[in-house]
């Protein structure tokens, strides 16, 4: 089945898809057991020293090799079978409890090249070499550790509570989701079908626009599509006093600016979202001299394939007629990185999250929310044959904080920021329970 095929098939079922709040909260979903929230209480010293461990010692994309044994020790104590080494650095950790589906909740364990400016007391004071040699800081800067923790509160729920569900419950440690390719280097590792093959796939991340503890979600297609576009514009060289002897290509790189923002605004339906990000251009040396070529990197998020392939063919067709127009001696070099796809909520699983969740959490703490333009490469596993997979939003900000922010008009750090520090214990309390009662939702006890 074709990307777009799936997209059509996918909006067609949630075409029919109405008022899942509504319907949750007249189905008076069931609380979790009366022992889980003693059983969490207890748990959540272990729970925080975790995450504050893993905070001070933050871990790369495809390096994130204290970090996974880390969560591979800690769930094997648990009773679940752990294959480690899984493209790489990426975790495996089965736990088989009688006849029933198997789910899979995913977390991600890499860190970000940001310099953390929290003034948190186990703040992160990390410097690695990245792939260039270069000498970067590292941060947890996007609330992976948050994750990771709230996965072993919730590993750790569901193995001590193992006659209140039936079925295989399948862990994940995930590598590298910052650089949207550590599902698809697991899936290629043979992670479906090494592995058991999941009927559903589960995954949360923090939120930086929603109170602490807020789960949010959205149905249908909710994280854009990602690809990087990287074009060199070819000119001549030249003396900056003589402009008309060169072609120059700094000139070219800002029309192909401007015209690149057109595709978005006069070449896309309003309705089928596209953003076009010019991030990076380096050209030049100095101020008399005209360079040969300039260098622009371009990030592209869309939600429907066929929208995707054409914005990145019309780039190039911009690209080409600028430097045409100009008189450049050639085309310019467009190269497409190929990114992730965009995150699809499967319809039905929501509106029976919703229903699970309300009850775990209060319904007061379940809220819907918009798409996203940003991208996350957990959308590798939902588009698998036979997977239904569901990406939920936390609320990570203290509520008097957020509000007094509104009121000012002041926008506070969000994820990806240095000063980004998500109001852990709410938070994080909040994602486990709404993860295990889905979790026990999703896979009942037989008989």
């Amino acid at each position: 089945m074709t990307p777009s095929s799936i997209f059509r098939r996918r909006a067609l079922c949630a075409a029919g898809f109405v008022s899942l709040a509504a319907v949750a909260a007249s189905a008076g979903a069931a609380p979790l057991p009366a022992p889980f929230a003693a059983q969490l209480n207890a748990n959540y010293p272990a729970i925080e020293s975790l995450y504050q461990d893993l905070h001070r010692n933050p871990e790369l994309g495809f390096q994130e090799h204290q970090t996974s044994a880390k969560l591979a020790e800690r769930v094997k104590a648990l009773g679940y079978e752990v294959t480690t080494g899984v493209a790489g650095t990426g975790i495996v950790a089965i736990l088989k409890n009688g006849p029933g589906p198997t789910v899979m909740l995913r977390t991600e364990m890499d860190a970000l090249p940001v310099q953390e400016k929290t003034g948190l007391p186990f703040a992160s004071k990390v410097t690695v070499k990245n792939a260039a040699g270069e000498t970067v800081s590292v941060a947890q800067a996007c609330g992976h550790d948050l994750h990771m923790s709230a996965w072993y509160g919730t590993a750790k729920l569901m193995s001590d509570n193992r006659k209140n569900w039936s079925g295989t419950l399948m862990l994940i440690g995930q590598p590298s989701e910052e650089t949207v390719h550590g599902a698809e280097a697991m899936l290629k590792d043979g992670l479906f079908t090494r592995f058991p093959k999941p009927d559903y796939a589960l995954s949360m991340h923090d939120d930086a626009t929603m109170p602490s503890g807020t789960i949010m979600y959205h149905a249908g297609a909710f994280r854009a599509s990602s690809d990087v576009v990287n074009i060199t514009v070819f000119g001549q060289g030249g003396h900056g006093a003589v402009p008309h002897e060169a072609r120059d290509p700094i000139v070219i790189a800002a029309r192909l600016v401007m015209a690149l923002q057109t595709l978005v605004s006069r070449e896309n339906n309003p309705i089928d979202p596209v953003v076009i990000t010019i991030g990076s251009i380096h050209g030049g040396t100095q101020a008399n001299i005209i360079p040969d070529q300039v260098k622009l990197s371009l990030s592209v998020r869309t939600f429907k394939p066929e929208v995707r392939k054409r914005v990145l063919a019309s780039i190039a067709r911009e690209a080409r007629g600028e430097a045409m127009a100009a008189g450049a001696p050639k085309e310019p070099l467009v190269q497409v990185e190929p990114g992730t796809d965009s995150v699809y909520n499967d319809p039905a699983l929501i509106e029976r999250m919703v229903k699970a969740v309300q009850g775990a959490v209060g319904p007061e703490f379940v809220k819907e929310m918009p798409p996203k333009m940003t991208s996350e490469d957990f959308s590798q596993y939902g588009m698998q044959p036979g997977v239904k997979a569901i990406l939920l939003h936390v609320g990570a900000v203290d509520a008097k904080r957020l509000e007094a922010a509104k009121q000012a008009g002041q926008p506070l750090p969000g994820t990806h920021s240095p000063q980004w520090a998500p109001d852990f214990k709410p938070t994080v309390v909040n994602t486990i329970k709404a993860e295990t009662a889905i979790l026990l939702d999703l896979m009942p006890p037989k008989g």
